[in-house]
């Protein structure tokens, strides 16, 4: 019987895809490094095809040009994977969701802050300074910072469920309190530039939000740990 007519056999390589991931990976820490210390301006995908040991049309090829590894260095400093993560998904979204009470639920959150700044504040100040001269990364700056506002409106929302948020305050008005405050801005005034541990971060910002967002007596016991 003639096999000229049978349809292609899909080839699935274990290796290839490893090997994939781990260029994507190379080439996403390469760009990472240039954006930060060289600025988005001065960096070439040639540059980072040379940090990353690739062809430069190995990154087209993989991921984008110019602007879209500026997006995927953003995102994957967002959610710490090879990948962007959809807020719903993020471990520490999913734990605040499920947990008990709201200044439970704002420890949590404040703690896991103190685990994303380290490596996206600086992606995010690169992404600022890009945007005033940038168009695709002011538009990119002003996508992520709506999204983040939409997040935290949903953030005062779920406190507003537990019957503890104050009510004398408009809750989109608390929700752009909480979005300048989990800021990476905020984070380099305190961390950066006044040498705060994460630690004493994460619990300042739980006692802030605490004493910011809630109504009646204040929880004492604020710790993620």
């Amino acid at each position: 019987m003639s096999e000229v007519n049978a349809p292609a056999r899909r080839y699935h390589s274990p290796r290839r895809k490893e090997q994939a991931a781990a260029t994507r990976d190379a080439v996403l820490a390469a760009a990472r490094e240039l954006f930060v210390g060289e600025g988005y301006r001065a960096t070439t995908v040639a540059g980072i095809a040379r940090r990353a040991g690739v062809a430069v049309d190995t990154i087209y090829a993989a991921i984008g040009r110019k602007p879209d590894l500026m997006r995927e260095v953003v995102e994957t400093a967002i959610s710490g994977t090879g990948q962007a993560v959809p807020a719903e998904q993020r471990d520490y979204v999913i734990r605040l969701r499920e947990a008990d009470g709201a200044a439970r639920k704002i420890s949590i959150y404040a703690h896991a802050l103190a685990g994303i700044q380290p490596r996206l504040a600086p992606v995010y100040l690169a992404l600022r300074d890009a945007a005033g001269t940038d168009p695709d990364c002011a538009a990119l700056w002003t996508g992520i910072s709506e999204r983040r506002a939409a997040t935290m409106r949903k953030f005062v929302a779920d406190l507003a469920a537990t019957g503890e948020l104050r009510t004398d305050r408009p809750a989109a008005e608390l929700a752009d309190a909480v979005w300048s405050m989990n800021g990476p801005e905020y984070w380099v005034l305190l961390v950066d530039q006044r040498g705060w541990s994460p630690g004493q971060f994460a619990e300042w910002l739980a006692d802030a939000w605490c004493r910011l967002l809630l109504s009646g007596d204040r929880p004492s016991e604020l710790s993620g740990r």
